[in-house]
């Protein structure tokens, strides 16, 4: 009886429904680590989309930019109240896939002309490059934390790959309502 009693202790589910086995585990690791992955991203993504606006030449994409500048702050507190439920310290690790993809946005605007739609379009294309990488990562680390039972994690990621989604819609919105066909016309 002493036995499976500390077997059911040992098994217990904290807050975010995981067992002290799982958080030892190395898929728990893992998700951790991409975590810490995609807050470094969002960290520098705040960052850099307040240069992507001022590069802009269209209102409404300078807008979208702003917009998400925004959203993107609101990501970095969501992970961080996913840090506090799994119990881990939040802490930034260097996304190497998200480094590439700033600096190639730097690349374009660099690359263009300042003023010009085709700038824009090049914006837009650097930006929806972000949202896929986003989209891409949410999806797979909702997917682990229901696969672990972290279902307030779950929650909390689902709220930022819907918002990560909606994002990458507008941006196709503004390219298609009048910057590809202006940069297409310049």
């Amino acid at each position: 009886m002493e036995t499976a009693a500390k077997t059911q202790t040992k098994k217990k589910p904290n807050a975010s429904g995981m067992t002290g086995k799982m958080k030892n585990s190395e898929f728990h690791e893992f998700f951790v680590d991409e975590l810490k992955d995609i807050y470094w991203a969002e960290k520098h993504l705040v960052k850099a989309l307040p240069k992507m606006k001022k590069a802009a030449t269209s209102p409404e994409l300078a807008a979208a930019f702003e917009k998400h500048t925004g959203e993107t702050q609101t990501h970095i507190e969501t992970l961080e109240k996913v840090f506090a439920l799994l119990d881990e310290k939040p802490v930034a690790k260097k996304c190497d896939a998200m480094a590439g993809l700033l600096e190639e946005a730097n690349g374009m605007i660099e690359d263009t002309k300042e003023g010009t739609m085709v700038r824009d379009a090049g914006l837009i294309l650097a930006a929806q490059k972000v949202e896929h990488y986003e989209i891409g990562t949410y999806g797979t680390l909702r997917t682990f934390a229901e696969c672990m039972g972290h279902t307030e994690v779950v929650n909390l990621l689902q709220q930022t790959l819907d918002n990560e989604k909606a994002t990458d819609i507008v941006l196709t919105e503004v390219a298609v309502a009048s910057i590809n066909s202006a940069a297409a016309a310049e």
